[in-house]
């Protein structure tokens, strides 16, 4: 098992950048895929990005290519989200997951994290 922990979040203004981290513990975190989500109230979750065990390979969803780069150090445990030229629809609840699988996907995650919430002013 793996617990996860993210933090970064905060208010920010348009055209703000945040970096959000997933933290987790144990010493199996270089064995998961990770991925980034986000939900707003009343709406559904939506994936952000994910990445593979080693790195190498990142998949992101169509809102946010361009903006957002997930990135991980297996060796500190901690996935990173960085949010670049922010906008009041990114207000949301963002939450980090891991699973044994590769898929850009919001089905079939195996651990969450509690979430973290952005909110960006205009």
């Amino acid at each position: 098992q793996v617990q996860l922990v993210e933090s970064g979040g905060g208010l920010v203004q348009a055209g703000d950048s945040l970096r959000l981290s997933c933290t987790a513990s144990g010493r199996t975190f270089g064995t998961y895929v990770v991925g980034w989500f986000r939900q707003c109230p009343g709406k559904e979750r939506e994936v952000l990005a994910v990445i593979t065990r080693n790195g190498y390979y990142t998949d992101y969803g169509e809102s946010v290519k361009g903006r957002f780069t997930i990135s991980r150090d297996n060796a500190k445990h901690t996935g990173y989200l960085q949010m670049n030229n922010l906008k009041p629809e990114d207000t949301a609840v963002y939450y980090c997951a891991a699973r044994s699988s590769y898929a850009l996907t919001g089905l079939g995650w195996d651990y969450w994290g509690q979430g973290t919430q952005v909110t960006v002013s205009s």
